[in-house]
This record gives structure tokens, sequence and C-alpha cells, in this order.
């Protein structure tokens, strides 16, 4: 059934065509062709859509032209996801102007190079494939197979592991799938806690690493900030755990993967070395890499990485098997093959030694904007920073850090919240904000610029009228952000 002579409708719904048949029929060029129909999303039974866009550039010579396939084909005929879906297209636009015209100072997100971008909106994504590279429960995996070993490969050559596993959908799900691999439920779990700077998957109690296992958490010292290795080894001892976490969400300073490394082995215990955060500046060389102590570590892809959202797993030949079975199908089942695609593309530039020297100005922009905060009389937990992000107490400054969030944010200036160590407010208040320098490096900022960045921050948070010096101050951010354009 197609549209009437001249009328040049192709219709799907209730008595109407079947995406099949509408594939192979024909209209007139010109014709309203109905966008569900373009992506295949058209079934039999389905409702027509409201909107119908229009075939452009009428063919000089007249004659059918068939439609949507052939005009997909011939690029004839284009349907956009504003055509198709207008509100996640406003959705996304609106991502996209909110991320131009802000500066990103939140330390776990970052501003991934188009070509990782390209990767993950690639046709992989329809491809299923279950398993691994080589043993995989569909056919047709020959290219997925490919991309994934190279992921693997160059995981494996960044950090000098013998193992790795690229499928985790999330770090949290690699940290999963370690507990699952090496552990039995109830297990002892020592990590760090959350208050201090830790990770839900540390063994927080709303966590499963808290509600499926037996969890003691360590914390920093009060008058240092800094990891108090002293109280980790007696907690070890204390509880003789199967499992101790090296790792945090929160913590600006270089973390000893030796000491923790001798405490495990002082104990018997396995080491899971978290390395989220700092997996870009590991990768690099500006951080002691956990290979040498750790029997297992995670990351994410997404943060210092600059690479797509997403986790690892890096491990030890001899616990290869346990690991690989327990991220599929002890936690997940399809990997998400056009992630992986991106991952691997990701690796590959976290290599070359551009990326050594972005890395090596994200330091370098992060001490400038302590430097530069704590000479306006800004506290900082710890004194100071060692990686990418430094953690502000704003207890002395009559703000909380819901507060201190929101009115940044009037002027373009993103950044978040966060707990800080004996902190007396509730998490959903904080008593400090997180800084991170990871996507704003990423725009080009050097030092000077960033310089600029705490200073505003600061006449903001310092100012009598907050919100006043926020909106008085936007106009310079939104300069700024044009000056420095994300990739």
């Amino acid at each position: 059934m197609g549209a009437p002579a001249g009328h040049g409708v192709v219709r799907c719904g209730k008595g109407g065509l079947s995406a099949s048949r509408v594939l192979h029929s024909t209209a007139p060029v010109g014709s309203t062709c109905l966008p569900g129909l373009f992506i295949g999303g058209a079934s039999e039974g389905c409702p027509a859509p409201a909107d119908a866009l229009t075939c452009p550039r009428p063919r000089k010579a007249p004659g059918p032209l068939p439609c949507p396939a052939a005009a997909i084909k011939q690029k004839e005929c284009r349907v956009s996801l504003h055509a198709i879906d207008p509100d996640i297209a406003r959705a996304i636009d609106g991502e996209m102007q909110r991320q131009r015209e802000h500066l990103t100072l939140v330390a776990s997100e970052n501003h991934c190079p188009p070509a990782v971008r390209e990767a993950v909106g690639s046709v992989m994504t329809d491809k299923y494939a279950e398993g691994y590279p080589g043993a995989r429960y569909y056919g047709g995996c020959e290219r997925v197979d490919d991309a994934e070993g190279l992921a693997v490969e160059r995981i494996t050559h960044l950090f000098g592991a013998e193992h790795g596993n690229v499928q985790p959908h999330s770090g949290s799900q690699a940290n999963m799938a370690v507990y699952m691999a090496m552990l039995g439920p109830g297990a002892q779990v020592l990590g760090m806690s959350l208050a201090h700077g830790g990770h839900l998957t540390h063994g927080h109690p709303r966590s499963f690493s808290g509600q499926l296992y037996e969890a003691a958490s360590y914390g920093v010292d009060r008058e240092t900030g800094l990891i108090d290795y002293d109280q980790v080894r007696r907690l070890a001892q204390q509880h003789n755990p199967a499992l101790i976490i090296a790792g945090s969400s929160a913590y600006s300073r270089t973390i000893d993967f030796g000491q923790f490394g001798a405490i495990a082995e002082e104990v018997g215990a396995y080491l899971l070395a978290d390395i989220a955060h700092i997996a870009g500046l590991v990768a690099a060389g500006l951080h002691p890499s956990p290979i040498p102590h750790a029997d297992l570590i995670t990351g994410t892809t997404h943060k210092t990485l600059r690479g797509p959202r997403g986790g690892f797993i890096l491990s030890r030949q001899k616990h290869a098997h346990s690991i690989d079975s327990a991220v599929m199908p002890g936690i997940q089942g399809g990997p998400m093959m056009h992630v992986i695609a991106g991952k691997a593309v990701c690796f590959k530039l976290a290599a070359t030694p551009e990326f050594r020297q972005y890395q090596t100005q994200v330091l370098a922009n992060a001490r400038a904007m302590a430097d530069e905060l704590a000479g306006a009389g800004f506290s900082l937990v710890s004194g100071g920073t060692d990686n990418h992000m430094l953690m502000v107490d704003l207890t002395e400054n009559g703000l909380s850090g819901i507060e201190a969030q929101n009115v940044l944010a009037r002027a373009h200036i993103t950044l978040n919240k966060n707990a800080i160590p004996y902190d007396r407010r509730k998490p959903s208040e904080g008593s400090g904000i997180r800084i991170g320098t990871p996507a704003v490096t990423t725009r080009g900022l050097t030092e000077p610029d960033v310089r600029q960045v705490a200073r505003w921050i600061a006449e903001i948070l310092l100012a009598p009228d907050p919100a006043k010096a926020a909106d008085a101050l936007k106009p310079q951010v939104l300069d700024l952000c044009e000056r420095f354009p994300i990739p």
C-alpha cells in the first residue's frame, strides 16, 4: 500500500505498511517521509509520528526515488535526531551549550577527544558480544574482537600489567567484580572511609561492599589530613581482612601503595588499588604505580584518562580467569562494544608524549589553584595537593558545601560539594568543595588562567552577597569559556 499519486506520504500504522514493506516502497522526489521509517523504527501497528520531513533537493529529471532506503544511501533525504526526537535533541544541545559556557571543575569529569566520541557513537553499539575475544556466544564478532583485543593490549602495555579486562561498565562494577572473584560472602575487607575521602564501594553500609561483606574503615589524621598508615596497620592486624583497598575519591595527596602492599602482605590479604581518579597520572608516570605492590587494580577511563565512561581491571596473570569469570557471567552479560572501542582509542592516546604533557599541566594547574586559594585565606584539607584535585574546607567561611556549589554555579563555575574529614555537617550539605583541573586543562587553561578562576571563586565566596558577586563575574567566566573552547 503506497501513498496516492501526487500525495507523497508513506504512512505506518494499523492497516498501513510494515517496516519491511516500507523499505521497498517508492515515493516521488520531494515527498514527505515519516521520520520513524528512516531508522527502521516503524513497525506494523505503530502510530505514525505527527511530524514529517520533506525530501530536499529534487532532481532535475523526474522519476521515482526509493524512499527511505535509497534516499539514505544517496543522502538525498536526511532525518536527524532533532526531527525524530526533538525533546532528546534539545536535552543534548542544552548539555553541549552548558559544557561550552561553564568551567568544569568537577574532579571526576573531563572532555574526551572527538576521536573517542566518534568510536563510542559508532555501529559497534549494535553488536552483542557476550564472552571474550575468540570465545563469544554469538557469531559475527570478528571486528569487535579486534577492538577489544586492541583495548586489552594497549591498557596492559600502558600500565605494565600482566592481565587486563576492559568490559566493566563502570568503576563500581569493576570493584564488584574483584570482590566476587577474590572473596566469599561475608569476607572481611578494609577500605578508606567515605567520610574521609574513600568511595562507596570501599565498604560503605549503603553499598554492596558493606552489605555483602564485613567492612572496616581507615581514615586520615585529624591534624595533617594525610592517610594514617599506622592506623591502617592496626586495623589490618585487628580485623585480619581478606582484602585491603587502597584508593580514594576525594584525597589530594600521593597514595603510598608500597606501604599498603607491605601491610597486606603482613596479614595475608589481597591488595586492591583503586586508581579511578589518578589513572591518567599513573599512566603518565606522574604518580607512583601500584603495579609492583597490588594484586588487583581497578579504575575508570573517563576521569584523568580522558576517555569514555567506563571501568577496567588489571591483575596478575594468576588471577586472570577468576577476574574474567566474575565480570562475565558473574555480574555482566554483553559488553558495550562501542564503549570498548572508545576505551581502545583512549589508551592509545594515553601512551603519547602529548598526554604526559597534558597530565603535567593538570598537576601544575591544581597546585596553582591551591596556592591562590590558600593565599586568599581558605583552608585546604592536608594543606595542598599532589594530584589533580584539591579539597577546600569552608568551615571557617560560614558557607556549607552545597551553598558554595550553588552560588558558584550562578557564575557558570561547576564543581561539587564534598564532606571533609571529621565533618559535622550531613553529607547532603558538606563543609567543603572538591575542585579538579582535568577538564579545564583539556580546554587549554594554564596556571595564569586557573589562578584567575581561583580568584573569582574567592571573590564570590568571600563576598558579603555571594550571589550578587557571582552574577557580576559571570560575563568574565563566559569570556574565558569562549577563549578556551572544549574539543
